[in-house]
């Protein structure tokens, strides 16, 4: 039987600086689209997933543009509702060797920060859905994009659907008046696979490993250190039933190990550690993973080894792709996993 998931939340246009331009410098932008959610749908369209993405967008040209991008990837756009007055931007400088990249958001009144509750009739979008899958952004927009949030979660509670979360901790998005750690418990209460990074437990929550500082690493992480991130995440939330942490070693702009761990029935799941020495774009890393997740969890239900080695491979090939969106297909996963990464021409 095939599984129907649904993604909640801002898509908007990416206006990037070519190659490693700096934005004093640039004379020029590449236009794509991308957004935490629509990145998640267009991963789970490209594994073969029926995925639809559901936002609120304005009615013009360059929403139908954005529609359209999502239409050519196989995601399903009947969901989407219309309103408001603009899709948000954002604007991407791409880092080099120690200078970092840089991201400024154009999105204030973008036409899903104007949603209002009862804007979506969740009962109706989520007719035979099976997985619903939002993240920390949506509810740091505004108000509005939090309560909506909450409806779909509550909703998803009540028809028994399974409610993923990516934490996604983003300082310079929650400018309402309200703190992350004021918004996000309501929500990550109604979720059943919880997905994190080191800083996102705690920035959020006040969540951390024993002895462990970022800074200090090295680009090494020592996966079984986040155990007790997991066990008290858990404690918190006691709905879930995996919670997962991504774990980056940033060597430089370029060069970033990464790997995982996945706890679940008091056990904890290691993957394995890819070297990612030349990255061509690292955004829309954490959402390739996730995409792979919720496709692996869906593929092999009874394998969380299998399902988290997938989402990690994923996410590794995702860092050679230029856009938020991840295009790679269930078999290049497969082969990465299976430890071919020579890169040698397939013909």
């Amino acid at each position: 039987m095939s599984k129907k998931v649904v993604t909640f939340g801002e898509i908007m246009l990416r206006l990037a600086t070519p190659g490693y331009l700096r934005f004093t410098q640039t004379d020029s932008y590449t236009a794509t689209f991308g957004g935490g959610e629509a990145n998640v749908a267009v991963s789970l369209a490209n594994y073969g997933i029926d995925v639809d993405f559901v936002t609120r967008l304005p009615e013009n040209d360059i929403a139908r543009a954005c529609v359209m991008d999502l239409r050519k990837y196989g995601v399903g756009t009947g969901k989407i509702v219309y309103g408001g007055d603009r899709l948000g931007i954002y604007f991407l400088e791409t880092g080099a060797v120690s200078r970092a990249s840089k991201v400024i958001y154009d999105r204030a009144n973008s036409s899903i920060a104007t949603i209002k509750a009862g804007m979506i009739d969740w009962d109706k979008v989520l007719e035979g859905v099976d997985w619903f899958h939002w993240t920390g952004i949506t509810p740091a927009i505004s108000q509005g994009a939090a309560d909506v949030c909450l409806e779909a979660v509550k909703a998803c509670n009540r028809k028994g659907i399974t409610v993923s979360c990516d934490l996604n901790y983003r300082k310079n998005l929650w400018k309402y008046g309200k703190k992350a750690s004021e918004v996000m418990p309501a929500l990550v209460e109604c979720c059943d696979v919880i997905l994190g990074n080191e800083e996102d437990a705690e920035k959020v929550f006040g969540i951390k490993p024993e002895g462990f500082d970022v800074a200090q690493t090295g680009g090494q992480v020592k996966q079984a250190q986040f155990e007790s991130v997991c066990t008290q995440l858990m404690k918190r939330f006691p709905r879930a039933g995996k919670v997962i942490i991504t774990l980056r070693g940033s060597i430089n702009a370029n060069h970033n190990t990464w790997g995982g761990v996945l706890y679940s029935n008091g056990k904890l799941y290691e993957s394995k550690r890819y070297d990612i020495t030349h990255i061509v774009d690292r955004v829309g890393g954490g959402d390739s993973f996730m995409g792979g997740l919720i496709y692996g969890l869906l593929t092999w239900p009874e394998d969380d080894q299998k399902a988290l080695e997938f989402a990690v491979a994923a996410s590794c090939l995702k860092h050679t792709i230029y856009g938020d969106f991840n295009m790679v297909s269930v078999e290049e996963v497969e082969k990465l996993m299976g430890g071919d990464a020579s890169g040698r021409v397939s013909r």
